[in-house]
């Protein structure tokens, strides 16, 4: 099954990174964020990847051009122009391609701008965001219930801390509490090729005329995760997950990325 990422974003409330570099490779423990991503799925047998590049994409293309380099022994003789890799760190059976979907392409457009690619039942996710996500139970829910869609859904953290009371006596502070009554798009989908019909054009938004017109006819169900969740928006959550990472408490981590 392929797994399409969304990678070409702006990345704007994330400017004190993504003014030199797009959001997806933003590093998170020495490692961009689009890397723990894919690991999530490969740690599930899923390694075949679309990545739809737009801002910096070249970048992106670079990183994974390169990729043994960064993480191995490289031996380069000059004169005749050659490189060889002395020792591969990564063994990672991956798959990778990178497609320019364009500048400012809405999420919408990128997916259509893929379709070539797909033919069967596929992984949608966002290149900003992780997880501890059960990958496989996902594609097992979303054959069990035979719609076009399914969507993740979470419920978010807030954005400030709250207090218990009892009489007036503050008994309890807690940090960022989850709203537990509410439920937001949580990224991770599993999509039929048929999705990408309801697309109009390169303006269009996955996750407005698309996903609504699929609710209405009732194409779309929700695979609700109770377990971590966190988007890398600003250099607030950037901080936060590196926090994580360093404390060697990283929800979604499964096992050692590079072996």
């Amino acid at each position: 099954m392929k797994v399409v990422i969304l990678a070409g974003g702006m990345g704007s409330r994330l400017s004190e990174e993504t003014s030199s570099k797009p959001k997806p490779l933003v590093e998170i423990g020495g490692m961009p964020i689009l890397w723990h991503i894919m690991m999530t799925y490969c740690h599930y047998g899923l390694n075949d990847f679309i990545i739809c590049c737009g801002h910096k994409g070249y970048m992106i293309k670079k990183y994974f051009a390169n990729n043994f380099s960064h993480y191995s022994g490289v031996k380069i003789d000059v004169k005749k122009n050659d490189i060889n890799i002395l020792s591969k760190k990564i063994k990672k059976n991956l798959k990778i391609k990178l497609v320019d979907t364009g500048e400012k392409t809405a999420t919408g457009g990128r997916i259509k701008k893929i379709k070539k690619y797909i033919n069967s039942t596929f992984c949608l996710t966002y290149g900003d965001g992780v997880a501890k996500i059960d990958i496989k139970k996902l594609i097992n829910f979303h054959k069990r219930n035979k719609k076009l869609a399914t969507m993740t859904v979470v419920n978010p953290p807030t954005r400030f801390g709250s207090v218990e009371l009892k009489n007036k006596i503050i008994t309890k502070f807690n940090e960022k509490p989850i709203v537990s009554n509410s439920w937001i798009n949580g990224g991770f989908f599993v999509l039929e090729p048929e999705v990408i019909n309801y697309i109009k054009n390169s303006s269009t938004m996955w996750e407005q005329e698309p996903l609504k017109k699929l609710s209405k006819k009732k194409k779309v169900v929700a695979f609700k995760l109770k377990d971590f969740w966190h988007p890398m928006d600003t250099l607030r959550d950037k901080n936060h997950l590196n926090d994580l990472w360093n404390s060697g408490k990283a929800p979604w981590k499964i096992k050692s990325y590079i072996k």
